[in-house]
């Protein structure tokens, strides 16, 4: 099912399976912002990343002496949530433990994602809340909204570049086909405008290790519209698309949580990147998203 949230400015539609937006919409102009899911290049919109993000070694962990799989970014953006409340400004979905997720995560928790409409402005919200009374939760949690590029005719997707705020350099984590190889990361110049292709995915996902509020813009000098992708407690952020075969997209993705290292020994207590929340402790995350 689909719901739609409007205001003045957009009209958002969202999906109950995965709580995922299916479009975006400016209302006076028009245009379309998120990508539109092309099966044969990559066929979601912005999937909602729990109760991991990223890969697992040889998908799977160990918790507790016992082993799990689990294949990227966690199972939370395959799954039906409830639409538990809707306002005129807000839609809060709902995805809660069951017999078909603990044979892969062996924790109770609900799982919030909470879309708001004010103004220009689009805010994400992730509510995780450890309803146990006696066992913790480790998790993590995330975004992946795609981007068309370009949006307008006139406009090519090797014209936008990425800009980053504040203007500093930030650390580069290298994504390799094992894992994240956090041992040979680097400090990368993102006080400079970098500018898009599909070569720079080769290696997929570009990978920034993030402190304080950042926002992350996609840009051209060739329109006036650009994205921008705000964060303030995001410990990290991807920017990606497909790669060999390629679609006319980017995502930005705010991540509380990361792929496993290359060399992770599997025990789900170890996993770099993790939330743990005590018994009956809550968790909120929140991503920003403006458009001009």
């Amino acid at each position: 099912m689909n719901v739609k949230l409007t205001n003045e400015f957009y009209q958002l539609t969202v999906a109950t399976k995965g709580a995922e937006m299916q479009s975006l919409i400016d209302q006076h102009s028009g245009v379309e912002y998120l990508w539109q899911a092309d099966p044969q290049v990559w066929g979601r919109h912005a999937p909602n990343l729990f109760p991991i993000v990223g890969k697992l070694k040889d998908d799977q962990y160990t918790y507790q002496g016992k082993t799990y799989h689990m294949t990227q970014h966690g199972f939370a953006r395959d799954l039906e949530f409830n639409l538990e409340r809707e306002t005129d400004h807000s839609l809060t979905f709902l995805l809660t433990d069951n017999d078909e997720t603990r044979a892969k995560y062996p924790f109770a928790f609900e799982f919030r994602v909470k879309y708001s409409l004010i103004n220009r402005l689009l805010n994400v919200t992730y509510y995780v809340n450890n309803p146990s009374s006696t066992e913790p939760l480790i998790f993590g949690v995330g975004g992946h909204p795609g981007f068309r590029l370009p949006v307008e005719s006139g406009v090519d997707f090797a014209d936008y570049f990425l800009r980053f705020k504040p203007s500093k350099s930030r650390i580069q984590i290298p994504l390799t086909t094992t894992g994240v190889d956090y041992a040979h990361r680097t400090l990368a110049p993102t006080d400079v405008d970098w500018q898009i292709n599909h070569d720079v995915f080769k290696d997929d996902a570009l990978i920034f290790q993030l402190a304080g509020t950042n926002e992350v813009e996609i840009r051209s000098d060739k329109t006036k519209h650009s994205i921008n992708l705000k964060t303030k407690d995001a410990p990290f952020v991807g920017v990606w698309s497909a790669y060999p075969q390629t679609g006319d997209y980017v995502c930005i993705e705010p991540w509380w949580g990361i792929a496993d290292l290359t060399d992770s020994n599997g025990e789900l207590t170890d996993k770099f990147g993790m939330n743990t929340l005590a018994p009956q402790e809550n968790f909120k995350a929140k991503y920003q998203i403006s458009f001009s």
